[in-house]
């Protein structure tokens, strides 16, 4: 029997100039995708993130881990 081990990678979606948005994902040095839409933005991510843990174990290289600290920081500026 095969064992799932769930994995959590924050991805960074921001909006691009000509329409949809670009993902990139800090703890995948390297992954960018891209979607028309955030839905399909999602699903795009998710799909080449799956895609880079699988390189990386055909490699034999390790699967590394998200330790990434999210937070919107609130600035005034005049």
């Amino acid at each position: 029997m095969t064992f799932m081990k769930i994995l959590n990678y924050t991805v960074v979606m921001t909006p691009d100039e000509s329409g949809g948005y670009v993902v990139t994902c800090p703890a995948l040095p390297g992954l960018v995708t891209e979607g028309d839409t955030l839905e399909e933005a999602r699903e795009m991510a998710a799909d080449a993130i799956l895609g880079y843990l699988e390189s990386l174990r055909k490699d034999g290289e390790p699967i590394p881990a998200d330790n990434s600290i999210t937070e919107e920081i609130t600035v005034e500026f005049a």
